[in-house]
């Protein structure tokens, strides 16, 4: 089972929405902040190759300098969820034998770039979270639901909340 970065994100976010995304079920497609995500990184760094997907896994929004991952988010919300998701990015690459990765998330909307860095102890936490995750997607039913000042602006809210 590919544990995608997607995935990674989603658990740091919701593990419920991990759960229907994972099996495949997908309300992305009716969300407005998901549209303006799209088109957020249809209109910025248009000079950079986009969108690098690597072994069907990881989707690196653009690579610049080599060996500098970068990651494009519209605000700080769930800043902690982007950072572990770069941070799996790195590991993923690392278990390829490729070394020395610099990453960074960047907020166009606020002109504010952030380095990310995989620190020794965080491998362990990403392995650890990986199997968390496939723990969640085997379950029959979805995880509780968080009830949470995010679940509002969620594309799955209908589905937890209606």
């Amino acid at each position: 089972m590919n544990i995608t970065g997607i995935m990674i994100y989603y658990y740091f976010i919701c593990q419920r929405r991990l759960w229907y995304f994972s099996n495949q079920i997908n309300m992305e497609q009716n969300s407005e902040l998901v549209k303006l995500g799209k088109i957020l990184d249809e209109t910025t760094y248009t000079k950079e190759k986009k969108q690098i997907l690597i072994d069907g896994t990881i989707n690196i929004d653009f690579i610049k300098n080599g060996a500098v991952l970068h990651e494009v988010k519209k605000t700080r919300k769930i800043e902690e969820a982007s950072i572990w998701q770069l941070k799996y990015y790195i590991y993923y690459l690392e278990t390829k034998g490729i070394k020395n990765i610099k990453a960074k998330i960047d907020f166009p909307l606020l002109r504010e770039t952030k380095e990310v860095i995989l620190e020794e102890g965080d491998r362990k936490i990403i392995e650890n979270v990986i199997k968390n995750i496939k723990d969640i997607i085997k379950m029959d039913k979805p995880p509780q639901k968080l009830n949470t000042k995010i679940c509002n602006k969620c594309s799955y809210f209908d589905l937890c909340y209606v």
